[in-house]
């Protein structure tokens, strides 16, 4: 009896839900893991220390609101470019030498959501530059309605703002989108937004601050196509 009353909730409350929000970095593609290797590299050249650490407290972030942020660990503004600019080089090397893979399930996922019938967009920290060719690159450009990035807004996640605009690009209010997120400052940014967030961690695995926030944390995407299709 209790669980038929929760599918029937669920039900109640899927039936409003229009649109798929989803970062990308970590969530769509796998860049993360090759941005923390970049970021070992060029931190190595400096003799930079805790820079796992470092590179965790930015995943998530916009590149100006990561640079602002490497400055607390950094003797200067000129350092903290260097340093971002060196890693870029490191990352750029491996998207045009091997490619960027996609993460488990995005294809099958964003295929069982778009035949559902969702709209679906993108919600990015990273820019436009690299959003755009790296989502064409990886064949899934042309599922997204919209496509929204960290030189769109003024502050970047853990800022509502971009799942704000996200939203807005659809034309849809904040209780009729879901978000897709893999850090705590975007479940932070989408839960600020008044927009219930999914998590499917990544590098960063969920603690009690992200338990309470995240309506729900899954493995991967297929779970997460699952629950949203009505098929979990």
């Amino acid at each position: 009896m209790i669980v038929k009353i929760i599918k029937i909730c669920y039900n109640i409350y899927m039936k409003n839900i229009k649109a798929v929000l989803f970062d990308m970095d970590g969530v769509l593609l796998d860049t993360e893991s090759v941005c923390k290797i970049c970021w070992k590299r060029a931190a190595d050249e400096i003799n930079l220390k805790n820079i796992d650490k470092i590179f965790m407290e930015c995943v998530g972030r916009s590149r100006a609101d990561t640079m602002l942020h490497l400055q607390k660990y950094l003797p200067s503004e000129e350092a903290a470019t260097k340093f971002r600019e060196r890693a870029g080089e490191f990352f750029d090397i491996v998207w045009h030498e091997e490619g960027l893979k996609k993460m488990p399930y995005v294809a099958e996922c964003l295929e069982r959501l778009k035949n559902a019938g969702f709209r679906l967009a993108v919600a990015s920290s990273t820019r436009a530059v690299r959003v755009h060719p790296q989502l064409k690159a990886a064949g899934i450009f042309d599922y997204f309605e919209t496509i929204t990035t960290g030189d769109m807004v003024s502050h970047s996640k853990p800022d509502p703002e971009i799942y704000l605009k996200a939203a807005g690009s659809l034309k849809l209010g904040v209780d009729e989108c879901i978000s897709i997120e893999d850090s705590p400052n975007g479940v932070r940014s989408s839960v600020a937004a008044k927009i219930k967030c999914i998590m499917v961690p990544d590098l960063i695995q969920p603690d009690e601050e992200m338990k309470q926030k995240a309506w729900k944390i899954l493995k991967n995407l297929k779970e997460t196509a699952d629950f949203l299709c009505g098929d979990e």
